[in-house]
């Protein structure tokens, strides 16, 4: 019987993509190449950090309720709320249980930091206003988020030119991203064809949660849910989960945290997500290469090989 063949790990497929990135240059347009390189370094920094935490990163627009589902996931008031103008304008992060995140915090650049529980000097920032209820299903206790670091990120249709870049670099370097969307702009394009498209290999590691449920009836909601789903279907992203919460009434807030403490307890969201990465780099390098032009010898090359 032939012995299976086991599939290549992450550290090989990442020293191999370097390779063909180092061989490549000259060959190959320089940003496939350079692409190449900064998810080779990428995975490097983020393998480097303990494996113990999983950062999750709460993208949507303005007004659909992202930072008041941050707040009611956290049971904390860390995020100001606004529903016309953006008001998160960096990067918010929250710490749950006692595995130190300040080193894999200061790699992402995130500059506003709290510690949920347990005691990091490096966390050491302003409390929170006030703690609330942590949400549930009815009966059972909430559970434990302990690992997670989840990120608030700034709305990625803010009129500030520098939020949108905040937004465009955290996408590229958290384990997974949970895109929230309200029940009238959920289809919104510059969401779908500015990040959910083009992440589309990276449809493992990413949901969208419709927030602000409590807008609509029974009936209603399921009209939404079934169009969003046929949405992600027509683009490519059936692999990507849709759940369905309010951030003000807690209404699917406890399946949520459950879901997330699901992907924590894994351990397996940031190797799933530079999986995805190399892929992509050395699919697109690989295209890059093939499409290039062809070196041309030098003339101390070419009388070598005539010579020969």
């Amino acid at each position: 019987m032939a012995r299976a063949v086991s599939a290549p790990s992450l550290p090989e497929r990442t020293r191999s993509l370097a390779e063909a990135a180092d061989l490549s240059r000259g060959r190959a347009p320089d940003p496939a190449v350079d692409e190449a390189e900064r998810v080779v370094a990428q995975a490097d920094h983020r393998l480097a950090f303990s494996g113990e935490s999983t950062v999750v990163a709460l993208g949507g627009a303005t007004g659909s309720g992202k930072s008041s589902l941050f707040n009611a996931l956290t049971g904390t008031e860390l995020s100001t709320v606004g529903m016309r103008r953006p008001t998160t304008s960096s990067t918010t992060a929250a710490v749950f249980g006692t595995e130190p995140a300040g080193d894999l915090l200061n790699w992402l650049e995130v500059r506003t930091r709290h510690q949920l529980s347990g005691d990091d000097p490096s966390l050491a920032l302003p409390a929170p206003k006030r703690r609330l209820a942590l949400p549930g299903r009815a009966g059972a206790p909430a559970p434990s988020l302990d690992g997670l670091v989840l990120l608030d990120l700034p709305d990625h249709d803010s009129t500030e030119a520098a939020h949108r870049l905040e937004v465009d670099r955290m996408v590229q370097l958290v384990d997974a991203v949970a895109w929230v969307v309200d029940p009238q702009k959920y289809a919104d394009a510059a969401l779908h064809e500015n990040y959910l498209i083009p992440m589309a290999r990276h449809a493992g590691v990413m949901m969208v949660v419709l927030n602000q449920i409590d807008r609509l009836s029974e009936h209603e909601l399921e009209r939404c849910l079934a169009d969003l789903r046929r949405l992600l279907d027509a683009e490519g992203l059936a692999a990507v989960e849709i759940h369905a919460t309010s951030a003000r009434t807690g209404a699917g807030v406890g399946e949520l945290r459950a879901r997330l403490a699901e992907l924590v307890t894994a351990k397996a969201a940031a190797a799933e997500r530079l999986t995805a990465d190399v892929r992509a780099a050395a699919d697109d390098l690989a295209a890059a290469t093939a499409a290039g032009p062809e070196a041309e010898l030098a003339d101390t090359d070419r009388k070598r090989l005539i010579a020969s």
